[in-house]
């Protein structure tokens, strides 16, 4: 089958021809019908510090965000079926662990992200192994359409988990997103779709607008602000509730928290480059005097991604806004170099392999 493969750290892809995967006895194959290309995808081909230790090798397979349907399945799969309409969490658990039996699987104890582990080829190919089907599989309504879920992947769904289960927005809080890339601009239809006021803050008047277009009732370009946490404590009076860096970077990481009132919270979606290594200097005595808390968050969780389901039903949340553009296979390695520049806007889709 084809495929956008692997050929060094910053490298360009090359499309090529490799093996078919086959399905181990609790795990489907899935034939690619739309994937997202993601930032962590280029974070992965970069070497940044999540990913630097795996060694990838030449030939090995990105993408996480996918759409799909299954074409063979294993010995012991019991609940999905060839020809089954599904997608797959990044973060794909055992099942099996305490972390999953609690409903946690975006953090399972063994889990495997999707194309950003060696052990496991995503999905910029024809098809991809899911293992632990059971489990993983997720079956899409027919409402969905298979780019629509590839522009949910995992930019949306851990925007959705940030401020639906981990941090507490409610209706009229301020919320700022600091970076307006696909998981920041997710943030920004989710937070206004459960009633926030959203400042959102970049460095590309396009994006911005995009913002707008999205729900931001405030922008801030922050190439013309001189201090940005104190153009949005203006704003809000006072500072945001909540904040959400989907950069990563220690300037915006740093500004985010800065940007929050007393009692308030951070929410850090973002991964760092390698300038930072993984790590960020944080105003730990501000965050001390003012009570702030750091919130992480990662994927979300398998079994509640008919919430989101729902709100596509009802019209409440409509992801497919933020798919920019989708691309062939031949345009994937353009598209992520792209993003070394930041000249991506929205969430680019591959929809032709």
């Amino acid at each position: 089958m084809r495929a956008a493969t692997f050929t060094g750290v910053g490298e360009p892809l090359e499309i090529t021809e490799i093996p078919e995967p086959k399905p181990d006895k609790t795990g489907v194959v899935v034939e690619t019908e739309a994937c997202g290309i993601c930032r962590s995808d280029w974070h992965a081909w970069q070497g940044d510090p999540l990913w630097e230790s795996r060694n990838f090798e030449q030939g090995h397979v990105f993408g996480h965000e996918p759409a799909g349907v299954v074409v063979e399945v294993g010995d012991e799969v019991e609940h999905v079926r060839k020809g089954d309409r599904v997608t797959v969490p990044f973060n794909l658990g055992d099942g099996t662990c305490p972390s999953c039996r609690n409903g946690h699987s975006n953090v399972c104890d063994n889990r495997i992200p999707l194309g950003l582990a060696p052990e496991s080829p995503g999905a910029f190919g024809e098809r991809f192994h899911v293992p632990w089907a059971d489990f993983n599989v997720v079956h899409l309504p027919d409402s969905v359409s298979p780019v629509e879920m590839a522009g949910l992947g995992c930019r949306f769904m851990t925007s959705f988990h940030a401020l639906v289960h981990r941090a507490d927005v409610t209706a009229g809080d301020w919320v700022v997103v600091y970076g307006c890339g696909g998981v920041g601009l997710s943030a920004v239809q989710i937070a206004s779709a459960i009633g926030a006021n959203v400042v959102a803050v970049d460095l590309f008047d396009e994006k911005l607008s995009f913002a707008t277009e999205l729900g931001a009732v405030e922008t801030i370009n922050a190439n013309d602000v001189a201090n940005v946490p104190s153009e949005v404590r203006g704003i809000t009076n006072g500072g945001a509730h909540v904040s959400v860096d989907a950069l990563g970077i220690a300037e915006t990481c740093q500004n985010a928290v800065k940007s929050l009132r007393k009692k308030g919270q951070h929410v850090q979606v973002g991964l760092t480059s390698n300038e930072e290594g993984g790590e960020v200097s944080l105003p730990t005595d501000l965050m001390v005097l003012n009570e702030i808390n750091f919130i992480g968050a990662v994927g979300m969780p398998r079994p509640r991604y008919e919430e989101i389901f729902r709100m596509i039903e009802h019209e409440s949340l409509n992801p497919a806004a933020l798919v920019s553009k989708t691309v062939s296979l031949e345009q994937t390695p353009e598209v992520l170099a792209s993003m070394t520049k930041f000249e991506t806007v929205g969430i680019p889709v591959i929809n032709k392999f």
